[in-house]
C-alpha cells in the first residue's frame, strides 16, 4: 500500500530519482523518459475520460478507467530494474492477460464500425478528439519504451501492451465518432489527400 505524508522529499534535488529496488538513476535516463511519457499518456486518457458526458453506449469510459490503472502498473514495471519479468508480491509487471484484454476490447469495439477506406484525421466529437490525442501520446510512450529497452532491457510484455494501447485508443476514437443509437453521429473525419493544393 502506498502512503504519502509529504509531497516533496528533496531527494531528487540533485537530478536523480529512486527506482523500485532503492537504487537511484538520473532523471534524464531513458527509463525515466519512458515513465514520464507513460504518465503523460495516462493524463491524456484522463482528459479523454472527462470528455464523456454519460452517453457512452460502447463502455469506453469504463475501459479507460481500467487502462489508467494498468498504466500505473506499467510505470512500476519500467521502474523495476532486473532481468526477471515475472510478477511477484513485491514487483508489478505487465502480464499477457492485460494485453489480451486490450485486444478483446479492440475486436469488440471494431465490430460495430465500418471498415476503413481512408486514413482519418484526429477529430470529430470532443471525446474522439481527446482519444486521438491520447493515442498520439501513447505512441510517443511506446517510442520511449523502445529506447529504454535498448539501454536497460525491459519487460517484453510491457512493450506489447503499450503498442496495443494505441490501437485501442484509435478504435475507441472511431467508436466515439460513430455516435450512439439515440444520439447524433459525427463520423470519422476523412483525410482528403492534396485537398488544399
Amino acid at each position: 500500500m502506498v502512503k504519502l505524508n509529504k509531497i516533496y522529499t528533496r531527494t531528487g534535488d540533485d537530478g536523480s530519482t529512486g527506482l523500485v529496488d532503492g537504487s537511484r538513476t538520473p532523471k534524464d535516463d531513458p527509463r525515466m523518459a519512458a515513465i514520464g511519457d507513460v504518465d503523460e499518456a495516462n493524463s491524456a486518457i484522463g482528459c479523454a475520460l472527462a470528455a464523456f458526458d454519460g452517453a457512452d453506449d460502447a463502455g469506453i469510459a469504463a475501459g479507460l478507467q481500467r487502462i489508467q490503472n494498468d498504466l500505473f502498473d506499467l510505470g512500476a514495471d519500467i521502474a523495476t530494474p532486473g532481468e526477471n519479468f515475472e510478477p511477484s508480491e513485491l514487483e508489478l509487471r505487465i502480464v499477457a492477460t492485460q494485453t489480451a484484454w486490450l485486444e478483446a476490447e479492440i475486436d469488440r469495439l471494431n465490430e460495430a464500425l465500418d471498415p476503413l477506406k481512408s486514413f482519418i484525421l484526429p477529430g470529430g466529437t470532443p471525446a474522439a478528439a481527446a482519444l486521438h490525442l491520447a493515442r498520439a501520446t501513447a505512441r510517443r510512450a511506446e517510442r520511449a519504451l523502445v529506447s529504454a529497452g535498448r539501454a536497460h532491457g525491459l519487460n517484453p510484455e510491457a512493450l506489447r501492451y503499450v503498442n496495443r494501447l494505441s490501437d485501442y485508443l484509435f478504435t475507441a476514437a472511431r467508436r466515439a465518432n460513430a455516435g450512439t443509437e439515440s444520439g447524433t453521429v459525427a463520423g470519422d473525419v476523412l483525410w482528403k489527400p492534396g485537398a488544399s493544393r
